[in-house]
């Protein structure tokens, strides 16, 4: 009897502890995930970005008449080659020709009528000093009267304000035309002339990459009417100021354009080289992670991933500039992960480059 008692003992105490090592809580690391780490390289940037540009004219006018008239002859069309001060538009205003030789014919009457007061005036009670005075007046209003008139017909004659091209025509001999009533936006004008000898290339250059613009550097670009060919331009304004809608910052570039192979109102793609006056970092493109809430990479030191927050820059080549709390040779996993929790243990292998 005692020794079955003491057999079933012996068999409660061994479940007891079988449950107990059960029960307690395993202490073993769970197995490290294996990685590919790339290392952080220091280079100065030096690369190539495509914005898109726009070509304009030098210089642009729309010309409108500045007096009611009929246009009588207009001997230039769209695509003709002007020169300065070549007759473009010739307007016929007889009202206004009439009311200046009007105005002539008042002044000589009036001047005369002064000079006879003026000698009269010599004689002591002949004409008093307010005739004469009313004289003068008269005299001086006639002259302005005139000269107004004068400077109103010089505006029948339109001609080209600089060398250039005609681009658009709207009137023909015989129109009526006269000083636009609605704002020039909205105004169609007799005549819009451009100079494209030499164009201007306006391009938007982001934010990011404003403080590299070298002024007098030269840029290359392309259009879609010339498939295949690099046309060049020469840095000569930067406008100091960024877009607040749209972060760039407006830069012309001169464009020789003397055989008229461009026109303006092209778009253009150009070549805009991309420089950093210091040292960058750079990272494998695959290892940036994007989620909607951060961009980071997985840094791995001690053997275990650290998330580390970084602004993803310029490209160059396969890898991309980041900025960051990163240092030169720190290692980051080459095929970042959302998976790679914060703190997870893994095995890291450095990529040969």
């Amino acid at each position: 009897m005692k020794r079955a008692i003491l057999l079933i003992a012996l068999v409660a105490g061994g479940c007891n502890r079988s449950i107990e090592r059960r029960a307690q809580p395993s202490t073993s690391q769970p197995p490290a995930a294996q990685v590919e780490v790339a290392r952080v390289l220091a280079a100065p940037l030096a690369t190539t970005e495509r914005l898109p540009a726009e070509l304009a004219a030098w210089e642009a006018v729309a010309l409108y008449p500045k007096v009611r008239g009929f246009v009588e002859a207009i001997p230039v069309d769209r695509g003709s080659v002007v020169r300065r001060g070549q007759l473009l538009v010739r307007l016929s205003a007889p009202e206004l020709i009439a009311q200046a030789a009007q105005a002539q014919a008042a002044l000589e009457a009036d001047r005369l009528t002064f000079e006879r007061l003026h000698d009269a005036f010599a004689t002591k009670g002949a004409v008093s000093a307010n005739e004469l005075e009313l004289a003068r007046q008269a005299l001086e209003g006639d002259r302005q009267r005139l000269r107004s008139l004068q400077t109103l017909a010089g505006y029948l004659t339109v001609t080209a304000p600089f060398d250039g091209i005609i681009t658009e025509r709207n009137v023909h001999p015989g129109a009526l035309v006269g000083p636009p009533a609605e704002p020039l936006a909205a105004a169609v004008p007799m005549l819009r002339i451009e100079q494209i000898d030499t164009l201007r290339l306006t391009v938007p250059v982001p934010e990011a990459d404003a403080s590299g613009v070298a002024q007098g550097a030269n840029v290359r670009f392309r259009v879609r009417a010339w498939p295949g060919q690099t046309f060049a331009g020469r840095i000569s304004r930067v406008s100091h100021a960024v877009d607040v809608r749209t972060r760039t910052m407006a830069v012309e570039a001169d464009v020789d354009n003397r055989q008229h192979r461009l026109d303006p109102g092209m778009f253009a793609e150009v070549l805009w080289p991309v420089r950093r006056a210091a040292v960058s970092l750079f990272v494998p493109a695959s290892a940036i992670v994007e989620t909607a809430q951060a961009t980071f990479v997985e840094r791995v030191r001690g053997g275990k991933i650290q998330r580390v927050s970084v602004q993803r820059g310029a490209a160059m080549g396969d890898l991309v500039e980041v900025f960051g709390p990163l240092t030169a040779g720190d290692n980051v996993v080459a095929r970042g992960s959302e998976d790679l929790a914060e703190g997870a243990p893994v095995a890291a292998t450095t990529i040969p480059r």
